[in-house]
C-alpha cells in the first residue's frame, strides 16, 4: 500500500479523476506546454497596448489624452479581471478549464480586432490634416466595436494570468526533492518567458502592424493563440489537476462578516477559548494585532441551536482563518506604495510612444516603428535581471553572506529607478518641445528618438527589480492558504496603477486646460506641456518612495506579540456549561 502511495501525488488527480501517477503525469514537459499560452497572451496584450495609441490618434482621430486613457483603461481592466479569473479557477472551474475558456475568449477578441481594423466601415475616413482636431473622429458604433474587441481581450487576459503560472506549478510535487527543484527552475524561467513574449510584441509584431497592416498583426495574435491552445490540449492526459479548494476572497469576507456580526461580543481573557478546528500542524498562532477581527472566533449563544453546537463560517471562523486575514492586512501598506510605479509604467506605452511619433526615427533607409521604442524598455528588464543574477547576487553573498537583496530592497530600487525615469522624461520633453516650437509645421521634428532611451531604460530596469520583488514579497509573506489571493493582490497594483494614470490625466487635463486653452495635455503633445506632467509624476514618485521606506520599516520592525503555544480549541467544559 505504501509503495502504491509513493507512486502517486497525494493532492492531485489525472484527467480521469484518479490519483495522479508520478511516472505518467506532471513534470517539466507538461508544465512547459502551458508556457505557449503565456507567450501568446503577452504577445497579444503588449502587441496591442504599446502601439494602440498611434492607431487611436492616427486612424480613429482621437485626441492625445483620450487615446492615452483608452490604453490605460484597457490595461487596467485586464489586470483587474485577474481577480475574477482567480475566483472562478479556485471555486468552480479549476485552472485547466479556466485557461481553456479564457484562451478562446482572447482568441475571439483578437480576431474581432483584426476585422475591425480591416473593414473601412469600422473606422473614420482618412485625414490629411496634421492637427487631429480638424479630422473626423470615429463614431460611437466604430468605437463600440473597438471597445468590444479590446475588452474581450482584457477578459481573456484576466483569466489566463490568474491561472497559467499556478497550473504550471501544479505539475510538480513539492514533497519530492527532484520535482521541487524543477518547480524552482520553472519559476525562474516564467518571467523570462513573459519578457520574451513582450520582446516579440514590441519588435516583430509592431513592425508588421505598421508596415504590413494592423489586421495582419492582430490576425497573427489570434492564429498563434489557436496554435498554443492546441499544444495545451495535447497535454491533457499528462497533466496533474488540483481540486477546487474555495476562493480566499470568500474566506476573507466570512471573517469580516463574522467579526462585524459580533462587534458587541467581549473577547475572552484566555485565548484558548477562541474557536479553532484545524489540525495542529496547519494552525497559525494567535497575534494581538487587529484585535477587532478576533471577535470572528468568539463562541456565543447564537452558535448553539437546539442545545448543540452548529458552526456557520459566516458567523464563526477558526483562529487560523482570522490570522490569515491579519497577515493579508499587514501587506497593504507595501501594496499601496507600489501602485504608483505602474502609473509611471503606463506613460511608457502611451505618451512616450506619442513622443516617438513626432521625432526622427530613421536609421539609414529603415524607419523604426514608434511602438518598437519599447524594445529598450524590455531590454532594460533583461539586462537588469542578468546583471543582478550574475554579478550582484554573488557579490552580496561574498560580502554579506546573503544571496542578493531582500524583496523589500528590490521593490525600493524599482521605485527609485522609476522616479528617476520620470525626472529624465521631463528633461527630455523640455528639449523636444523647444525643437517643436522652432519647427511648428513639421510633421517629423529634427530631433533623434534616441533621446527617449534614458526614460525607457530607467523605468524598464525598475520593472525588472520591482516585478520580481513584488511577486516574491506577496507570495512569501502571505499565508499558505491565500497564495492565489496574494498573487491577485500583486496584480491589482498593476490594474490600479493604470486606472490612476487615467484619473490623473483627466484631472490634469481638466485643471490646466479650458475651451480656449490646451493646457498640459490636449489635442496634440507638441502644443501641450507634457514636461510638466512628467515633472508632476516624478514628484509623486519620489514622495511615494518616501512613504514606501516608512512602510517597509514598519513592516520589518513590527513586533507581533505571539500567544503561548497552547491548544486553541473550544473547551468541552465551556460547551457543557452553555448547554
Amino acid at each position: 500500500m505504501d509503495e502504491k502511495m509513493s507512486l502517486t501525488v497525494a493532492d492531485a488527480v489525472d484527467y480521469k479523476g484518479h490519483p495522479a501517477d508520478k511516472s505518467r503525469t506532471g513534470g517539466w514537459v507538461p508544465a512547459a506546454l502551458s508556457l505557449g499560452i503565456e507567450i501568446c497572451e503577452r504577445l497579444s496584450t503588449m502587441g496591442i497596448a504599446v502601439n494602440l495609441v498611434t492607431y487611436l490618434g492616427g486612424t480613429m482621430h482621437l485626441p492625445s489624452a483620450t487615446s492615452a486613457n483608452v490604453v490605460t483603461d484597457f490595461m487596467g481592466t485586464s489586470f483587474l479581471l485577474c481577480l475574477l479569473g482567480g475566483f472562478l479557477a479556485d471555486s468552480y472551474l479549476g485552472r485547466y478549464r479556466t485557461i481553456a475558456i479564457f484562451a478562446m475568449v482572447q482568441m475571439l477578441g483578437t480576431c474581432l480586432l483584426a476585422v475591425s481594423t480591416k473593414l473601412p466601415q469600422l473606422r473614420p475616413p482618412p485625414c490629411k490634416y496634421t492637427n487631429v482636431t480638424q479630422c473626423e473622429q470615429a463614431n460611437s458604433f466604430q468605437m463600440g466595436i473597438l471597445y468590444l474587441s479590446l475588452y474581450l481581450i482584457a477578459l481573456g487576459t484576466g483569466g489566463l494570468k490568474s491561472s497559467v503560472s499556478g497550473f504550471g506549478t501544479d505539475q510538480f510535487d513539492e514533497k519530492n526533492e527532484k520535482e521541487k527543484a524543477q518547480m524552482a527552475y520553472f519559476f525562474n524561467r516564467f518571467f523570462f518567458v513573459i519578457s520574451t513574449g513582450t520582446l516579440m510584441a514590441v519588435t516583430v509584431l509592431v513592425y508588421i502592424q505598421d508596415e504590413v497592416g494592423r489586421s495582419w498583426g492582430y490576425g497573427i495574435c489570434s492564429a498563434s493563440m489557436f496554435i498554443a491552445l492546441m499544444i495545451f490540449f495535447s497535454g491533457t492526459k499528462r497533466y496533474r489537476y488540483k481540486k477546487c479548494s474555495g476562493s480566499p476572497i470568500v474566506h476573507i469576507c466570512q471573517v469580516v462578516s463574522a467579526a462585524s456580526g459580533k462587534k458587541t461580543a467581549k473577547l475572552p481573557s484566555d485565548i484558548s477559548l477562541l474557536y479553532e478546528d484545524l489540525p495542529e500542524a496547519s494552525r497559525i498562532h494567535h497575534t494581538d494585532q487587529f484585535r477587532f477581527l478576533d471577535k470572528a472566533s468568539v463562541v456565543t449563544e447564537d452558535d448553539y441551536r437546539q442545545g448543540s453546537f452548529m458552526m456557520n463560517p459566516w458567523k464563526l471562523c477558526p483562529v487560523t482563518r482570522v490570522e490569515e486575514v491579519k497577515k493579508m492586512i499587514r501587506l497593504l501598506p507595501i501594496w499601496a506604495t507600489t501602485i504608483i510605479f505602474w502609473t509611471t509604467y503606463a506613460q511608457m506605452i502611451t505618451f512616450s510612444v506619442e513622443q516617438a511619433t513626432t521625432m526622427e526615427r530613421t536609421i539609414g533607409h529603415f524607419q523604426i516603428p514608434a511602438g518598437s521604442l519599447t524594445v529598450f524598455f524590455v531590454g532594460a528588464i533583461l539586462i537588469s535581471l542578468a546583471v543582478y543574477d550574475r554579478f550582484i547576487i554573488p557579490l552580496c553573498k561574498k560580502w554579506r553572506g546573503e544571496p542578493g537583496f531582500t524583496n523589500l530592497q528590490l521593490i525600493g530600487i524599482g521605485l527609485f529607478l522609476s522616479a528617476m525615469g520620470m525626472a529624465a522624461a521631463a528633461v527630455v520633453e523640455v528639449k523636444r518641445l523647444s525643437v517643436a516650437k522652432k519647427y511648428n509645421e513639421t510633421t517629423t521634428l529634427p530631433i533623434t528618438v534616441f533621446y527617449l532611451i534614458p526614460q525607457f531604460f530607467l523605468v524598464g530596469a525598475g520593472e525588472g527589480f520591482i516585478y520580481t520583488g513584488q511577486l516574491d514579497f506577496f507570495i512569501t509573506q502571505s499565508p499558505k492558504g491565500m497564495k492565489t489571493m496574494s498573487t491577485g493582490l500583486f496584480l491589482t497594483t498593476l490594474s490600479l496603477g493604470f486606472f490612476f494614470s487615467s484619473l490623473l490625466v483627466s484631472i490634469v487635463k481638466a485643471t490646466t486646460g479650458s475651451s480656449d486653452k490646451q493646457g498640459w495635455l490636449g489635442e496634440h503633445i507638441n502644443k501641450g506641456r507634457l514636461d510638466c506632467f512628467y515633472g508632476l509624476l516624478a514628484a509623486l514618485s519620489f514622495f511615494n518612495f518616501g512613504l514606501f521606506l516608512l512602510s517597509a520599516a514598519w513592516f520589518r520592525k513590527k513586533t507581533v506579540k505571539q500567544a503561548p503555544e497552547t491548544e486553541i480549541i473550544v473547551k468541552e467544559s465551556t460547551i457543557e456549561e452553555k448547554c
